[in-house]
């Protein structure tokens, strides 16, 4: 491994590369290797952080611009830790024709930020998504791994006060 990770010298960075790098390895062997490691990667530690993106390259016998080409050109690849939660507004047509440009556009306001963003208290990262399958039930949004539907603003508010009062119930 070369010196080009970033604060190697850090141990949470040391682990978090040690992650990735056995992540890489168990993957290397399988057909088209890039997306099942980069998938591995963001579900283990929640994002692809910079430091990978050396070392996956190194382990598949690519330049460091094809991986971070596969990694930008996919919205579903984070390069930075998301919030605490992840709320994906729908945008699929079904869910437009029900209202969803609205919920987006509120969803904005509510958390003060942008697709692709975290609000200022680290709560929630915000992200589109083409269709999450509710479409009878739109506008929906999934929220880490729960679908809501049927959101409008007010409880969009309300699952988004949830949010930062603490972990939802599941039950």
């Amino acid at each position: 491994m070369t010196a080009v990770h970033s604060s190697p010298t850090q141990p949470a960075a040391r682990d978090t590369l040690a992650r990735v790098q056995a992540i890489a390895d168990a993957h290397r062997d399988l057909p088209g290797a890039l997306l099942p490691i980069l998938h591995a990667v963001q579900n283990e530690i929640g994002h692809v952080p910079d430091g990978a993106v050396p070392l996956i390259a190194q382990v598949l016998n690519l330049s460091r611009a094809e991986v971070h080409g596969v990694i930008s050109f996919y919205h579903h690849f984070r390069t930075e830790a998301p919030g605490r939660h992840v709320v994906q507004v729908c945008r699929a047509e079904a869910c437009q024709s029900v209202g969803a440009m609205a919920l987006e556009a509120h969803a904005k306001k509510a958390l003060g930020c942008d697709y692709h963003q975290t609000s200022a208290d680290n709560a929630v990262t915000l992200e589109p998504v083409y269709c999450l399958g509710n479409c009878a039930c739109g506008p929906s949004i999934r929220v880490d791994d729960e679908i809501v539907g049927r959101v409008d603003a007010a409880r969009f508010d309300d699952v988004i006060g949830e949010l930062r009062d603490g972990p939802r119930s599941t039950t």
